[in-house]
């Protein structure tokens, strides 16, 4: 028999965790008619989020809401950068334990060149 590895700490996803990411919103609304454009992209960011932060309850910041339509139903930004925060659930009679909270951060534009997937240090703990 093989020797016995030792087990690692397992799934990270109960951990409350912060990070930065650039979001391409031009590639998830191609082919989104106009009328449908900012409201898609609400729900795009959401999809994201779930994806990356492994939680269904996804919240979107007031913020995050008027930069996406700052320029109209049609005129989406074409690529966003956005805070995804894991955070605890602090209603107890919710289903979800985390939930994640989208904020939006400010870059000047054109300035998504180089920009990584960072780890945010949070202030709360």
């Amino acid at each position: 028999m093989p020797p016995h590895r030792e087990k690692k700490g397992g799934s990270t996803m109960g951990e409350v965790v912060t990070r930065e990411y650039t979001i391409n919103m031009h590639k998830r609304l191609h082919g989104i008619g106009f009328k449908y454009r900012a409201p898609r992209a609400v729900k795009e960011i959401k999809k994201f989020a779930e994806k990356q932060m492994g939680t269904k309850d996804v919240r979107i910041d007031t913020r995050l809401n008027k930069a996406i339509w700052a320029q109209g139903v049609r005129g989406v930004p074409f690529r966003m950068r956005v805070r995804l925060a894991r955070l605890r659930n602090e209603d107890e009679d919710s289903v979800h334990k985390l939930y994640t909270l989208v904020t939006h951060v400010l870059i000047v534009k054109g300035g998504f060149k180089g920009l990584q997937t960072e780890n945010v240090e949070t202030a709360t703990e």
